[in-house]
């Protein structure tokens, strides 16, 4: 009978799988660096283009708030130009009732009646004058009261004197002035 020894097949045949496994460990270890460093690569392509994308966002940023800041300015400039605009408009609008006030005063005066001072204390008005009768006086006073500019029209004083041989009356009147509405101004 014959003998044959297997030991150095069975050797053989270990040190060939043993081979196979470093083979196959080594290669799934190499794929598992490549998929690694592809992986790798991949999330850092993503992180430089969100990095990319925030500053173009922040630049974009900076030159909206920029514009703001213009926009911001401009809202101020007209917010100051609207506010002398509306003083012009009430300089304007307060600057023709002195006129209205001294055109219905020389038109309430009658013929033989002066006036002697006219004083405007924030809208308080303290009127003297000398008239030749009480008439006069009293004529005076009823047309001042028909004005819209006058209200509340109070004669404070009346004294006669005589002076170079005329009887003559001296007056103080008070009252307070008013800005009429347009249509009542408009009244004739």
């Amino acid at each position: 009978m014959i003998r044959i020894n297997l030991l150095p097949v069975k050797a053989a045949q270990k040190k060939e799988q043993l081979r196979n496994h470093f083979l196959v460990f080594f290669g799934s270890l190499l794929v598992s660096i490549i998929a690694c460093y592809v992986l790798h690569a991949s999330v850092q392509s993503e992180i430089e283009k969100v990095n990319n994308e925030i500053s173009q966002n922040k630049a974009e940023i900076k030159k909206l708030e920029k514009a703001i800041g213009e926009v911001n300015k401009y809202k101020k400039l007209q917010e100051d130009l609207q506010k002398k605009l509306n003083v012009l408009a009430d300089l304007k609008s307060s600057k023709s009732g002195p006129v209205h006030l001294m055109d219905d005063l020389i038109n309430a005066l009658p013929e033989k009646l002066w006036v002697t001072s006219f004083k405007d204390k924030g809208g308080a008005l303290a009127i003297s004058g000398v008239g030749m009768s009480e008439n006069d006086v009293a004529d005076f006073m009823s047309k001042l009261e028909a004005s819209a500019y006058y209200q509340g029209l109070e004669l404070k004083q009346t004294k006669q004197k005589i002076q170079d041989g005329l009887r003559l009356q001296i007056f103080d009147v008070s009252c307070r002035t008013e800005k009429p509405k347009l249509a009542e101004a408009a009244k004739p």
